[in-house]
């Protein structure tokens, strides 16, 4: 194919090779912002992040080529078309929250990297590279605001029961341990043999705005089968 791509600070380069530029930089940025829900233990991680940066890449780089001068096609309604088909996917994190506002900041993600698909399928590379890193800061450092003008007082000692098939302590470590510095006491214990039936208790400390957020991302867990808590005096002694 004869035609040229435009691509930002370059100009314009071979078709196969600005497609490829394009493709790589949607993988990678994906990549960048679906790490950072991946290690948080978030529903929506590097798969699922690279794959929606570069469908809206797709998207776009494929409406912007087929246009025609003579026709009254306008590219702008793929991106306009992406952003329908994402409110699909945002929509399935948030119920998950079964009916609450859990699942928020996930939406919210994929809405942005799909955004980012569009403006490298655009052109615009290093503009996506600036966005990616200002949506990765966010991700990174509001937590931190949050936990600022949390009041100690409001704090609450919860006792979580999670039954599951299977060993689950470390991943539910892992989870618990992207919202709290610590465990107040962690212990698992074996109730069926023949099923691997399991149940771990796990006392925490925790603003009451977290709970529920913090029992999706449990849920989310394969092997987890059902999660009960309540509030306790008990603070527990140490993990074990």
């Amino acid at each position: 194919m004869n035609q040229a791509i435009n691509i930002e600070l370059i100009g314009a380069v071979p078709f196969y090779l600005g497609f490829g530029i394009k493709i790589i930089t949607a993988v990678l940025l994906g990549g960048m912002v679906g790490y950072d829900r991946e290690i948080k233990m978030k529903s929506a991680g590097i798969k699922t992040n690279m794959m929606i940066c570069l469908g809206a890449t797709l998207y776009t780089a494929v409406s912007l080529i087929i246009r025609d001068p003579d026709s009254v096609h306008d590219p702008n309604r793929a991106a306009a078309q992406i952003v329908s088909g994402i409110g699909f996917l945002g929509a399935g994190a948030i119920i998950q929250g079964r009916g609450g506002i859990v699942g928020l900041t996930t939406a919210a993600t994929m809405w942005v990297v799909a955004a980012i698909g569009v403006t490298i399928g655009a052109g615009y590379p290093i503009v996506a590279f600036l966005f990616t890193v200002t949506i990765l800061a966010v991700l990174k450092t509001l937590p931190l605001f949050n936990k600022v003008f949390e009041k100690e007082k409001d704090f609450k000692n919860y006792h979580l029961e999670i039954l599951s098939r299977g060993r689950v302590k470390g991943s539910v470590k892992q989870i618990i341990l992207n919202e709290i510095k610590d465990i107040n006491e962690m212990s698992e214990e074996v109730i069926n043999v023949d099923t691997n039936e399991r149940i771990l208790n796990t006392y925490i400390t925790l603003h009451p705005r977290k709970i529920d957020a913090l029992l999706v991302d449990i849920k989310s867990i394969i092997q987890v089968e059902k999660v009960k808590y309540h509030l306790t005096e008990y603070t527990g002694k140490s993990e074990s």
